[in-house]
């Protein structure tokens, strides 16, 4: 395999089609992210038109975070070996047909189906990332996962304004419409861009594992966001509590024991990669609770007493803030890294995105300073999330990128569904019965569930500097060792046979 950049060292001028690779991977990243954050803004819209509740109408969100993160692992998988490029092109097809159906004027479990299937395309994020490692050189490759990582946070924010303006000129359905074209035109440009990968060996896939993932992955889903219409303490609520923990215990157990497991549990022996997988997770809920409650708090009505009674589309532009500097912290990353220790921008961002919701809970009355606040959760955000792919690359094989890639994405993506039925679920526990709306009660408590996730993502992100920090005094002291041990003629080490090594078994 030679990458772009071997043909720039040989002399070879790249194709069109090589200098063309790093912008459709971008691309497909955001067509993605946009197209599975378009139901966010059109929760009150969906809920009106249908006649279903709030709750109900948060599964247009939630659906498409839940069947994402079952597909990530199994597209991961499947882009670990020679099918990758047909893996990509399918999968945007899946996300164009789901386009499709939910621009379809129909009922309510239509469009549904057609945001489940938009979901699926948020397997195509890990494997976009593990295109870029396998045909780019290494400092190209390292620039373009990390942007490819805020891209798809960019994209959500890109996707919330988006939608409500087209929502407010054309209707909600139009939406849908523009994400079709827009995955079309990205889908062929994938076609003829995205390379193969023959190179690669070919893997069975897990298909018991799939299936667990996601029936446990619904039945958690399911408790958390249904549990204050059966009441916490229902049997409903247990029953679906115990069986998707059941389930997921016996997943885990199955994927352990497994040769060819769909998610590489086994990686989470690395110290790093758990950690940031943990990080991603909380993150993950800390980022949907905040912009989808944000997102409802901007649309309710004044005579609630506290809500600002604007449009969907007021409501989706609050987001160009935050999409625009979780952008701004990625082109700024490598400027703030020569400034403060590598080890604290995580951090720093998560403390970022604290000070921002500290700053919703007492100012969220003015518009103005909601405004502030996402363009300040989008500065934490860009940089939590822009630093983790590095931490999780460093620590294991090369051979193995897209699956902890992908493992990190599964746990980003969980936390986006849990994240989305969490704030539906606290703010319908502060909805009067016979009332549509909550009380101002319910936005101070998921904020401060907000703030109590990004400390718990702040500290984490410490521990997985830390564990980063060991790492790197154990490899140079392997290279002092070495540089020793040839000086005196023995025996010099592989540090790289070392490294890989040492990935797996949690060094």
């Amino acid at each position: 395999m030679t990458s772009i950049d071997d043909k720039q060292c040989a002399g070879t001028r790249p194709s069109a089609r090589d200098r063309a690779l790093v912008p459709i991977l971008i691309a497909v990243c955001t067509i993605v992210a946009v197209v599975s954050s378009v139901g966010a803004p059109l929760i009150p819209t969906v809920a009106q038109t249908y006649g279903v509740s709030f709750t109900a109408a948060q599964w247009s969100l939630t659906i498409a975070m839940l069947t994402g993160a079952v597909t990530v692992p199994v597209l991961g998988r499947l882009g670990d070996g020679p099918q990758r490029r047909p893996v990509v092109i399918g999968a945007l097809a899946v996300v164009l047909l789901g386009c499709v159906f939910a621009a379809i004027p129909g009922n309510f479990a239509m469009l549904i189906v057609g945001r489940g299937l938009q979901g699926i395309g948020l397997g195509l994020m890990p494997l976009a990332m593990a295109v870029a490692r396998d045909h780019l050189g290494a400092q190209r490759a390292r620039a373009c996962v990390a942007a490819l990582s805020v891209t798809a946070v960019a994209g959500i924010g890109l996707g919330y304004p988006l939608t409500g303006v087209i929502a407010h000129f054309w209707g909600f359905h139009a939406c849908f419409v523009v994400a079709a074209l827009a995955t079309t035109i990205v889908l062929i440009g994938a076609i003829f861009v995205v390379p193969g990968s023959g190179h690669l060996e070919r893997h069975p896939l897990d298909v018991v594992g799939a299936l667990s993932l996601g029936a446990g992955l619904t039945a958690l889903l399911l408790a958390i966001s249904l549990g204050g219409q059966w009441g916490w303490t229902s049997l409903p609520l247990f029953a679906c509590a115990v069986l998707g923990a059941v389930i997921i215990a016996l997943w885990a157990r199955h994927e352990l024991g497994c040769d060819h497991p769909i998610v590489q549990l086994r990686l989470l022996r690395n110290r790093s990669v758990l950690t940031a997988d943990v990080t991603g997770l909380l993150a993950g809920i800390g980022m949907f609770v905040m912009s989808s409650t944000v997102i409802r708090f901007v649309q309710t009505p004044t005579d609630t007493g506290y809500g600002l009674g604007r449009s969907a589309m007021i409501a989706g532009l609050v987001l160009v803030p935050f999409s625009l500097a979780s952008v701004a912290a990625n082109t700024l990353l490598p400027t703030t890294s020569r400034w403060l220790p590598r080890n604290l921008i995580m951090p720093i961002g998560a403390l970022a995105f604290v000070a921002a919701l500290v700053l919703l809970f007492f100012g969220r009355s003015d518009l103005l300073i909601v405004f502030v606040v996402m363009g300040i959760a989008g500065l934490g955000v860009g940089f939590t999330f822009a630093a983790m792919p590095a931490f999780i690359v460093s620590a294991v094989p090369a051979h193995e990128t897209g699956s902890a890639l992908g493992v990190n994405q599964v746990t980003r993506t969980v936390g986006g569904a849990v994240g989305s039925a969490l704030s539906a679920t606290v703010l319908a526990a502060y909805t009067l019965p016979g009332q549509v709306y909550p009380t101002d009660g319910g936005y101070s408590t998921i904020i401060l569930v907000g703030v109590g996730l990004w400390l718990s993502t702040a500290l984490l992100a410490l521990t997985l500097s830390y564990a980063r920090r060991r790492t790197v005094r154990l490899r140079e002291e392997l290279i002092d060792e070495s540089v020793e041990s040839a000086a005196t003629g023995g025996f010099v080490y592989d540090i790289d046979s070392h490294r890989d090594t040492g990935a797996r078994n949690g060094v």
